[in-house]
Parts: C-alpha cells; sequence; structure tokens
C-alpha cells in the first residue's frame, strides 16, 4: 500500500513488519554512509552544465544533442534531480520533448513551469505516474488534467495521480478526472475540491486508493460509487463535512473493500468521529491500518479492543491522543504505532506525517522531550528530522523544535556516529532556518549550538562562506554572552576555512566582526578574565588577518596594537600570547605597516617573549622580529636597536632544537609567499635563518602539504639558492640542504624534471 511506501524502498519490496524498523534505519545509515551513486554524480553534473552541453532552440529553450538518448528510469531520475534542485523551469523541461526521452515516473514538485512548457515536455510520453504536488500557480490542475486527458495512452493506463496543495482557478468548476479511466491512486490533499468533483472521481472504473484531507468536501456519499473497489481512503481534516457523524458512519460501514483508512484529525478541529467508530463491532471488518491521530476521547482500552476484533490490523495512528501508552502496543508483534509513547512511536510518526506540519510539530516536540538526555547514536531519527525541516521550511514551530531536536541527537561526542552527509544536509537546513527566522532568538541559539561542534565545523561540507556570512552579521547583533561565545567559537574556525579570496569578499562582514572582537578582548582585558571566549576571540581574529592586508589595517586603525599589547601585559598565559603573537605575525607580513608596529612597547614586549621558555612563543616572537627588522628604512632613528634585535634573534634560534621537533601547538600557513623576501635577504642571514627554519618545521609535520606548496609557489628555488650561494651563512646553508635533501622525494613528485 502507498501508505506504507518508503523513498528508500522499491514498491515490490516486501518488508515484514516488525523487520521494518530495522530495515528503514539500515537503509538511512547505509544510503547517507555511502559514497554517491555513479548515475547521480553524472546526471548531477549534466544538471550544472546544461547550458554548455545543450543547443537553444529559436525560443530561448534547450535542446540536448540529437545522439543523446536516455532510458526510462534514468530520465525519469533525471527529471526528479532537476525538480529536487530547482532547475526545472519552462528554459530547461524542454528537453524532455524529445521522443529520445522515455519517462514513466514523473516527479515534479514544487516545479515552477507553465502550462505550455508542461504540456510539450511531458504530456506526449507514456506516462503512469505523476507527482505535481505543489507545482507553480502557472499550472492549475485543469491545465494538468487537460493535457493528460490530450494522451489516450494516458487516459488507460495513468495509474497514479498525486495533485496536492496544487491550485485551481477561482472560476473553475468541475473537474474533469472522468477520462483518466486507469487511474488507481489519486491525491488532492489541501486543494478546491469540492463534493461534486469527488462524485466524478467515485466513478472512476479503477480507483484503490483516494487521499481527499483537508479539501472542500461536505459530503462523502460518493463513495458508494466505489465501495466495491475502494481499498485506501484518507481524509484527514475534513473541515467541511456537513454530515452527521451516524451518516458518516454508514458511509464508512459500507466501505467493506477498506485496507487502510485515515480520519485523523487537526489539532484545532479535535473531532470525535473516531471515538464513534471505535465503538462499532460491524465495520471495516479487513481493516489493516487506522489512523485516528489527533482525536478525542481516543483511550488504550477503546484501541485495543478494536484491533483485537481486526487481527489483519499493521498500523493504527495514536500521535496527539490519550492512546498509546498501554504494554499492549509494545508487545503485539507487527502492529506498528504512529505516536508519542516512546522512540519507535515517534520515529513512526516522523515518518507518516513527514507531510502534515500539525503532527510534524507534535512528533518533534515528543522527539525532543525523548531524546533530551540521550547517549545514543540514532542516525535513522536524524534523518527523519532533517526530512521534516526540508518539508515545511516556512513553519516556524517546526523549524524551532526540529533545530532543537537536532541538537540533542548531534550533541557531545554523538555527531562522531553520523555519516557525513547527513549532518550536511541537517547542518544546510539549520543556516537556512536561521536566515529564514532571523529574529527568533530561541531557534538561532539552537542552530548556533550544533554548530559548534568540532565534527561538523571540521568535517562535514558545508557552503562556509554563506554561514561565515551569517555568523559575522549575526556577531554584531546580539548581546547575549552565550550567544556571543557561540558566535565567536564558529567565527574562529570558519575563518580558518576561508580563503583570502573570500575574506576579501566579505569585506563588510568581517570589518564588522573584527571590530566586534576587538570590543570582546578590550572587555575581557579590563575584567582580567582569560575565559575560553577570550582564546576563541584571538583565535578568530588572527585567523581573519592571515594573508589579509586589508583586515591587517583595518585591525590596526582600530586601535588593535595597543589593545594587543594591554593583553600582553595583562596575561601571561603562554596560549594566549602564542594568540596575539600568531596576529602580529599576519600583521607584520604587511610592509607598509612597520611604521605603526615599530613602538617602544612593541619592541620591549617582542623582545622579552623572544626568550620565552615555550617553543612556539618564542618562534611567533621571532618572526615578527623577522619580518620587520627585514627593512632598514623604518629603524633609521634607531639603528642600533635594530642590530640588537637581530643579534639576539640569531643567537635565539641556536638555541632551539631540532627544527622538526613538536611545539605544543600546531603552527600552519596558507602560504609561504610572505617568507619569500626573507629568504631572499643576504645582507641579514638572521632572517633568513628564521625563514628557512620556520619552513623546514612544517614540512616534516606535514610534507605533503608543504613541499607541494613550496613547489607550486616556486619557492624551492629560493631555498636550493641559498644552499648554492658562496656567502650565504653555512647554518642557513644547512637547513636549505635538509630542506632539499630530506624532503627530496616529495619534491619529484610535485617538481617539473629539474631538481636544484
Amino acid at each position: 500500500m502507498v501508505h506504507f511506501l518508503h523513498p528508500g524502498l522499491s514498491p515490490r519490496t516486501i518488508v515484514p513488519p516488525d523487520a521494518r524498523k530495522d530495515v528503514l534505519g539500515f537503509l538511512v545509515v547505509q544510503e547517507d554512509a555511502s559514497p554517491y551513486s555513479l548515475v547521480n554524480i553524472c546526471l548531477n553534473v549534466l544538471i550544472a552544465n546544461l547550458e554548455k552541453l545543450c543547443s537553444e532552440r529559436s525560443d530561448g529553450t534547450l535542446c540536448l544533442p540529437e545522439h543523446w538518448c536516455f532510458p526510462q528510469e534514468l530520465a525519469d531520475r533525471f527529471v526528479w534531480l532537476m525538480t529536487r534542485q530547482g532547475k526545472l523551469t519552462d528554459r530547461t523541461a524542454s528537453i524532455f520533448q524529445s521522443n529520445r526521452m522515455k519517462l514513466k515516473l514523473v516527479n515534479i514538485q514544487k516545479a515552477k513551469i507553465s502550462t505550455a512548457a508542461f504540456l510539450k515536455a511531458f504530456c506526449h510520453h507514456k506516462l503512469i505516474e505523476l507527482d505535481a504536488t505543489a507545482v507553480h500557480t502557472d499550472l492549475s490542475i485543469p491545465d494538468i488534467l487537460s493535457g493528460l486527458c490530450s494522451n489516450s495512452w494516458i487516459q488507460e493506463n495513468l495509474r497514479r495521480l498525486i495533485l496536492d496543495s496544487t491550485s485551481i482557478p477561482r472560476d473553475s468548476r468541475l473537474l474533469f478526472f472522468g477520462q483518466l479511466t486507469g487511474l488507481r491512486v489519486l491525491s488532492v490533499f489541501n486543494v478546491c475540491f469540492r463534493s461534486e468533483d469527488l462524485a466524478n472521481v467515485s466513478q472512476l472504473p479503477k480507483l484503490e486508493s483516494l487521499d481527499i484531507s483537508n479539501t472542500l468536501v461536505t459530503n462523502i456519499s460518493a463513495l458508494l460509487t466505489c465501495k466495491d473497489r475502494l481499498k485506501s481512503l484518507t481524509m484527514h481534516y475534513l473541515k467541511c463535512l456537513t454530515m452527521t457523524k451516524p451518516q458518516i458512519l454508514a458511509v464508512i460501514r459500507e466501505l467493506k473493500c477498506l485496507l487502510h483508512l485515515d480520519i485523523s484529525d487537526h489539532g484545532q478541529l479535535r473531532s470525535d468521529l473516531a471515538f464513534h467508530l471505535l465503538q462499532q463491532k460491524d465495520i471495516l471488518p479487513n481493516i489493516e491500518s487506522l489512523d485516528i491521530s489527533g482525536s478525542n476521547y481516543i483511550t488504550d482500552g477503546a484501541v485495543e479492543l478494536f484491533i483485537q476484533q481486526r487481527p489483519a490490523m499493521q498500523f493504527v495512528g495514536l500521535l496527539a491522543t490519550d492512546a498509546g501508552y498501554s504494554d499492549f502496543f509494545s508487545a503485539k508483534k507487527g502492529l506498528r504505532v504512529a505516536g508519542g509513547a516512546n522512540i519507535s512511536q515517534i520515529s513512526e510518526a516522523l515518518s507518516c506525517y513527514r507531510n502534515r506540519s500539525c503532527f510534524m510539530k507534535e512528533a518533534l516536540y515528543r522527539l525532543f522531550t525523548e531524546t533530551f538526555s540521550t547517549q545514543i547514536t540514532m542516525p535513522a531519527i536524524l534523518k527523519l528530522v532533517a526530512v521534516g525541516m526540508r518539508s515545511h521550511p516556512l513553519d516556524l514551530p517546526v523549524q524551532f523544535t526540529a533545530s532543537a531536536c537536532a541538537l540533542n541527537l548531534t550533541r557531545q561526542g554523538l555527531a562522531r556516529g553520523m555519516p557525513v552527509r547527513l549532518l550536511s544536509e541537517v547542518t544546510c537546513l539549520l543556516f537556512k532556518a536561521l536566515k529564514t527566522f532571523p529574529h527568533y532568538q530561541q531557534l538561532q541559539k539552537n542552530c548556533l549550538l550544533s554548530l559548534t561542534n568540532s565534527r561538523i565545523l571540521m568535517d562535514v561540507p558545508f557552503d562556509r562562506f554563506d554561514a561565515a556570512k551569517f555568523v559575522m552579521r549575526w556577531l554584531g547583533k546580539h548581546e547575549s554572552p552565550k550567544m556571543q561565545a557561540m558566535a565567536v567559537s564558529i567565527t574562529s574556525i570558519l575563518a580558518l576555512q576561508l580563503s583570502p579570496e573570500q575574506i576579501a569578499q566579505l569585506k563588510e562582514e568581517v570589518f564588522m566582526a573584527v571590530k566586534e572582537l576587538l570590543a570582546i578582548v578590550k572587555q575581557k582585558t579590563a575584567e582580567n578574565l582569560d575565559d575560553v571566549t577570550l582564546l576563541f576571540t584571538l583565535k578568530a581574529l588572527w585567523n581573519l588577518t592571515e594573508q589579509s592586508p586589508a583586515v591587517c589595517r583595518h585591525f590596526i586603525e582600530n586601535q588593535g596594537l595597543a589593545i594587543f599589547i594591554q593583553v600582553l601585559e595583562t596575561f601571561s598565559e603562554t596560549a594566549i600570547q602564542s594568540k596575539v603573537l600568531g596576529l602580529l605575525n599576519n600583521v607584520v607580513e604587511v610592509k607598509e605597516l612597520f611604521p605603526k608596529l615599530i613602538t617602544e612597547d612593541m619592541v620591549k614586549h617582542i623582545s622579552s617573549l623572544l626568550h620565552s621558555k615555550d617553543l612556539e612563543v618564542s618562534y611567533l616572537a621571532a618572526g615578527i622580529i623577522a619580518h620587520l627588522t627585514s627593512d632598514k628604512q623604518p629603524w633609521i632613528s634607531c639603528d642600533l636597536q635594530r642590530t640588537a634585535l637581530l643579534q639576539d634573534l640569531y643567537a635565539t634560534i641556536q638555541k632551539w632544537p631540532s627544527s622538526s621537533c613538536k611545539m605544543t601547538a600546531l603552527v600552519t600557513y596558507r602560504s609561504f609567499k610572505a617568507f619569500f623576501p626573507l629568504l631572499g635577504n643576504f645582507s641579514q642571514p638572521e632572517v633568513q635563518l628564521w625563514a628557512l627554519w620556520a619552513m623546514y618545521h612544517v614540512c616534516s609535520k606535514n610534507p605533503s602539504k608543504y613541499c607541494k606548496m613550496l613547489v607550486e609557489e616556486e619557492g624551492l628555488q629560493l631555498v636550493c639558492d641559498i644552499r648554492e650561494h658562496s656567502e650565504a651563512d653555512p647554518q642557513a646553508q644547512q637547513i636549505a640542504a635538509s630542506i632539499v635533501d630530506d624532503f627530496k622525494m616529495y619534491f619529484i613528485n610535485y617538481q617539473r624534471p629539474s631538481l636544484c
């Protein structure tokens, strides 16, 4: 039955009811933990390059090359992927006009195409299924029916038609389904579908499954016309019914072939129809599935008795009722329950009600309560949360509760057990919710809490540029210390993951963030508070200034140097000192800022930290001195001081252990280009020595990354020049030779034939 089908299962797949949960959970984990299928990869590439691969017709629409031919299953998937990515438009739908595309199962949910495009692209194919849920208003139900009925083959063979939430013009009268004589499954959920339309549909000779939920139907007596063939009837939230309860039950009593009945109700209506149905003994003798979620006066006893009298029952919907809590429901084999009593019932509810926001909210709320302190990784449940978020992007209660559930399911170490692709999907949905509801602070707090997860920020693919843009904008808008701390920590990690070009594109947001971050540093310093927020703030500033001269200038212009000098005077912790010095290393790479950096306080503190017992602090202080002293011009009035600094630098480097030693924290670089002026400075071997020591150090830690970088940026030749230069410092020559010799195999892999 359609009601039981899962997207991951073929309609032909038969799954024992008691094994269904395990199978679906396995499918979710398997799908999200596996590589993308080769078919999907190829089709996605094709979709991304349609404009390049297609020719253009005179009317501006696209046409595939003549020799291209798609098998039916591939063509169906192609339509579905285009639709899901929002790429199915009047211009692109035209590629399906050709007879070389063999379509049967067409899904155009939410597509923005016109009637003309629909007629040309799809109505000449031999369709057996069409899902046109919530298509754009330019394509109405009368137009869809007219197009389908223009093809005699479709009239006789179309088996399944889904028109949920699709528009009908106000001046439209009767909907003519009568010509679709092969139709077995019809869904018109949330459509202006009236009693006279029901009378028309009920005469379809092969109709077996009908969904008239949330329509304008006032009388269901017409269903008696198809009582001997109707197997599935869904009429959730029939708010316009004018029939009495006995009249409704009299009709249902005659539908003896029904295997599935859904009379669930919206929370606002709270009907007691289900209560009266459960009291009937001579009704629905063959029923296998009954959904009465959201109904009033439902008790465990009444439901138990009803099920015991109908041994074929495999499913009952009890969400938002007072039933489902007795042991009977968990003890009865083969019975699935969509309810709120436990995680199994909630999972079933999330799966069944993915398209009903009223029940999705309820199920998510129950899930939040159930998983508040969970220590179990549940990827199948997280997948259902993602489905709910994707299905209701504009529903604030759904997005808010789903974000809280996502937080519960990924907190602490739980994210490590989740498939990366699933975490990627959830993360993208969280950012979408953040942008959709920018003023709902509690939702933002839930989303940001989820994003502070190191597994997500470090390993999961998502649009980091877009994320950084939003988080940095948000950073300056809120004053809550906890939320500020979250935004700072996210910014500190995202900043490292953005390229210098991306940082430049985010100039406005970055400048605002730097100003806000400096204010936090200033406040923490004044309060003498060296908490985790201060560390993340310093790290964020360090990462934002790397290879970004404009950001470095903005840092100086906003009294950043004075603030950082104050930090060094206030805190002696090496973790703080290393982050301050790391940022200043970025700033001293901008030569035009030298005059503003060579101050008495700056020189005093850096000279002192050069002798730190912590190797990383000493190394970073040495880097600042190497850059500042590499140019004589700014030191004209204090050359003796510069000479003393160089001598001190040289002596300090002699005391360091091997350049392959470990520092307390890993020093990383995006580029070696800032080192090149130092390598070419043969008149000052001290700065050469520091640059070579630094290069050898990072190459020894990550040779595949840094040896490749050294070759691609053409820095290897500079190292070779030092090794061969007759006037080079012997120790500099020795380190240069070690770089070339120790990593020779890596250089051969990345270098053109000539190796120095």
